[in-house]
């Protein structure tokens, strides 16, 4: 009960935390990603044509985005760099598909652009890639 009340924390409860994190988000947006992959062509119809650059395109960039930076995202490897496509997909999903409702249909982007400006903003933690090599 004790350690529920204190604000002390160690670097090993941070790095257990981040990891936590990181593979919790990454694993639900992987799960979007390879949706998107098997059923390329129904995506395509649905998603909207933004920048005038076709549908097809959009739709590569939110399959990148969702598949392979998640796949970075889980491993830990160039999470900051990771984060940033999801960032700004979650940012226009938020604004484009769901009209800004926060608390409504779009609180699921919200959560995913809240735990991505976290990692963002914190790292990767000490048990990732990125954690082992150094960066």
């Amino acid at each position: 009960m004790k350690k529920l009340l204190t604000i002390k924390y160690t670097a090993g409860a941070v790095n257990a935390s981040m990891l936590f994190l990181r593979i919790g988000i990454g694993l639900l947006m992987f799960h979007h990603g390879l949706e998107k992959i098997t059923h390329f062509d129904t995506t395509a119809q649905h998603m909207p044509n933004l920048l005038g650059m076709g549908k097809t395109i959009n739709t590569s960039l939110v399959i990148f985005s969702e598949f392979f930076c998640s796949l970075f995202l889980i491993l830990g490897l160039f999470t900051r760099l990771a984060c940033i496509p999801l960032i700004i997909e979650m940012s226009v999903a938020l604004y484009k598909a769901e009209n800004l409702d926060f608390f409504g249909q779009g609180q699921a982007s919200s959560l995913f652009l809240i735990g991505f400006i976290v990692l963002i903003l914190i790292g990767p933690g000490k048990i990732s890639v990125d954690g082992l090599i150094g960066k």
